[in-house]
Parts: C-alpha cells; sequence; structure tokens
C-alpha cells in the first residue's frame, strides 16, 4: 500500500507569486488546491496521497483565449485566480 502524507499543513504554498498562463478558449483545466503538485498551477493528482484526500483539483473552462494570473499560494478568494493574497503576511 503506498504511504500516505498527514493531514496537517494543507494547503501548501507552492510559489510565493501567481503563474502567467495562456488558457484556451473552451478547453477545461484543472487547478491544483493543496500545492503539491509537480505541474503547478495545475494539478498532477498528488492531492490523493493526503490522509482522508481532503483536496480536489478544481475545474475551470476557458470562457477565451487568453493570459490569466494563476494563485499558487493557494491563498486566494477568487481561485484558481491570482487576487494578491500572497502579499498578505
Amino acid at each position: 500500500m503506498e504511504e500516505m502524507i498527514p493531514n496537517a499543513g494543507f494547503p501548501k504554498s507552492a510559489a510565493d507569486q501567481p503563474c502567467c498562463v495562456t488558457v484556451e478558449a473552451g478547453k477545461t483545466y484543472a487547478w491544483c488546491t493543496c500545492g503539491l503538485s509537480e505541474k503547478q498551477p495545475f494539478c498532477d493528482g498528488r492531492h490523493k496521497k493526503i490522509e482522508g484526500n481532503p483536496f480536489a483539483s478544481q475545474r475551470f473552462t476557458a470562457e477565451e483565449t487568453k493570459e490569466v494570473w494563476l494563485c499558487q499560494c493557494k491563498k486566494t478568494k477568487n481561485p484558481p485566480y491570482c487576487d494578491g493574497s500572497h502579499n498578505n503576511p
């Protein structure tokens, strides 16, 4: 059986700044909510290793093709988009 990660101290901050990505109209993306993904800011399924599996990726569909700033600190009040929360201690 695969070893589980204790469910404490989550979500983890993946970075102290947002990540600018170009999203494509009509395409669905999975944003990482736990901070463990190695494909930040997107989910790679690592949340499934946290005890109790309290996290799931947040899926969103881009309405238009454009650059967006996605949160990596996991403190945003407007997920998956950065709202500047990384600037607050």
